[in-house]
């Protein structure tokens, strides 16, 4: 399956309004990594995950196959980040002790990608986590105007495998004994300049935007002023995680 590049364009302003994962998630992985060594972040981006894990670990790889998304990543000393696509990478047999994957397996061919992941993880003693989000919440108001926006108007401009993500990653095969995952979500708060920014980043507006030649955001961003009041305010955004977590 070749690479989709859906994400390079926008890049600048993914790396700016694309939410945080809550540090539950994280101290929840660590506690369960005895030896911390070497961490793989696949599909990296550009590099939110990778930063997290370079406070624990003695090395972090980072990998993504766009170059312009590894553009926006942080410099760390001990990151070293890679392009590479997840099923072919330069990582050593046997050599590392936690894989993420963040927002992204549902592009891979995942068969191929857990060969990788065989490859390279140390027997015995390697974690591998996966996971994503659907559709922000925010109030039954605003939320009725973003699933227009999601399911009427750019419906038909989703990849087919957004649909692993509409599945809560149910459809993501997983072959690897499983830890049973805590609840989480992440939270912020956000004015509606922040929600416009982060919606201008879904791959199917700029899909939209190139096929039609217009973008339907300002049509949206109208229906919302009259709810949220002023754009300076602040509401709280939701999205809940979907986690699978094994040991290899």
């Amino acid at each position: 399956m070749p690479w989709k590049d859906n994400f390079s364009t926008q890049a600048v302003d993914y790396a700016k309004y694309r939410p945080h994962y809550p540090p539950a998630l994280y101290d929840y992985l660590f506690s369960l990594v005895k030896e911390k060594r070497v961490a793989w972040d696949c599909g990296t981006g550009n590099g939110q995950v990778a930063t997290a894990l370079a406070k624990v670990f003695h090395q972090v790889i980072a990998t993504d196959p766009s170059s312009t998304q590894l553009a926006q990543a942080p410099v760390l000393p001990n990151v070293t980040y890679q392009v590479a696509t997840a099923e072919h990478t330069q990582l050593p047999a046997a050599s590392v002790n936690l894989i993420t994957v963040a927002q992204a397996i549902h592009w891979f061919n995942v068969e191929t990608f857990y060969q990788e992941v065989q490859r390279v993880a140390v027997p015995g003693k390697a974690i591998i986590a996966v996971w994503g989000y659907g559709l922000l919440q925010i109030s039954p108001t605003i939320d009725n105007i973003l699933q227009q926006l999601y399911v009427d108007i750019l419906g038909p401009y989703w990849d087919a495998e957004r649909r692993h993500l509409d599945q809560a990653y149910r459809t993501i095969p997983f072959p690897f004994p499983q830890f049973k995952t805590p609840q989480l979500t992440m939270q912020l708060e956000w004015n509606l300049r922040d929600l416009l920014g982060y919606l201008s980043t879904w791959s199917s507006l700029q899909k939209f935007i190139r096929t039609n030649h217009y973008d339907p955001l300002p049509e949206i961003a109208k229906a919302l002023q009259t709810i949220w009041s002023k754009e300076a305010v602040l509401k709280t955004v939701q999205w809940e995680l979907y986690l699978k977590v094994g040991w290899i």
